[in-house]
């Protein structure tokens, strides 16, 4: 019979399980009636597994509900993207029993995709989404799905690469300085070209990871796109524009953790406007936020530091920035 916890508005169930352990799981509805049918459906599947051996049918939104949750929770710098790619393999997928997925099924989400004018890359992206799901649910919840994505990924083109020279640089950073409503985009810049860091891992930054005294930032697993933790040194520009955002601090909002905080002390959540606006004034053209990091790394290279070096201080995993270490070389 389901039942609630104290913390909880949710109806929980527990029934022995094939194994003869004790399986408690809960329905994620408020719904009375829906907890009773999940209860059922959940002791007849586990009858059938016990007594003839047989794999469950798991729809396609048995998969995802639970499995957007996870991801969502264990990947929260991309909780927007994976709900986005949930949301178009939902159209494709919708009550489609994943037990006899079909590699016909993927190609028909694809040719979908296609027709709507999508590119080969937000098409490999969902289907590296459902493919993850799938590999998640049999390796953590033992389910025995079929995986017919692996193996079809969709030939991707090189991309753009775009840095900016010095000069251009100190020209962006001149036209930031003159923004009247973006006091702290000048410091943005400067951080980003003299640290690699992506555009979220910068707006994310505390204080509590900032380390003046040996020069060092720190950034924990949860703030990375690799999930990983690394120290970033910090060169001369880059000291200076903590310093000079540490002085904005202390006049106008002590308490902030942020290092990128308006004058209430809050966070900072997008420079895209500003900069766009910056970058006009500047006269540089087709250049983008992430560009910064692609120049970034070009200087360090031209400078002489290694490849793998680069790499490990930027946290590059493979793709588009691996791409921009190498053309940065030959240029």
């Amino acid at each position: 019979m389901p039942y609630k916890r104290k913390d909880s508005p949710i109806w929980w169930v527990s029934f022995i399980g094939p194994s003869g352990q004790r399986v408690r799981r809960s329905t994620e509805t408020t719904n009375r009636k829906e907890a009773d049918a999940l209860e059922a459906k959940w002791k007849l599947e586990a009858y059938r597994v016990k007594q003839w051996d047989e794999e469950p049918t798991r729809t396609f939104e048995e998969l995802a509900v639970p499995y957007l949750k996870e991801s969502v929770h264990r990947h929260l710098r991309s909780a927007e993207k994976y709900r986005k790619y949930m949301k178009q393999l939902r159209k494709s997928f919708a009550g489609t029993v994943m037990n006899t997925l079909r590699p016909a099924d993927v190609r028909a989400h694809v040719a979908r995709r296609r027709e709507e004018g999508m590119s080969n890359a937000t098409i490999n992206r969902e289907l590296e989404v459902l493919s993850c799901a799938i590999n998640y649910a049999n390796r953590e919840w033992e389910w025995e799905l079929p995986n017919p994505v692996r193996g079809r990924k969709l030939k991707e083109p090189e991309g753009r690469m775009r840095w900016i020279t010095r000069a251009e640089a100190v020209a962006l950073i001149a036209a930031a300085e003159s923004e009247p409503r973006a006091p702290h985009l000048a410091d943005f810049i400067r951080l980003a070209l003299n640290t690699g860091c992506r555009s979220g891992e910068l707006l994310g930054l505390e204080w509590r990871r900032v380390d003046l005294n040996e020069a060092l930032v720190h950034l924990e697993g949860r703030h990375t796109k690799s999930g990983k933790r690394r120290s970033i040194p910090l060169n001369r520009a880059a000291s200076v524009a903590l310093v000079n955002r540490a002085g904005f601090r202390a006049h106008y909002c002590p308490a902030s953790p942020w290092v990128f905080c308006n004058e209430q002390g809050e966070r900072i959540a997008n420079v895209q406007t500003s900069f766009t606006t910056a970058r006009k004034r500047a006269g540089i053209e087709d250049f983008r936020i992430h560009d910064m990091r692609h120049t970034c790394a070009a200087w360090l290279v031209s400078s002489g530091v290694p490849l793998p070096e680069v790499r490990d201080l930027l946290g590059s995993q493979h793709g588009q920035d691996h791409r921009a270490l190498r053309a940065s070389r030959a240029g």
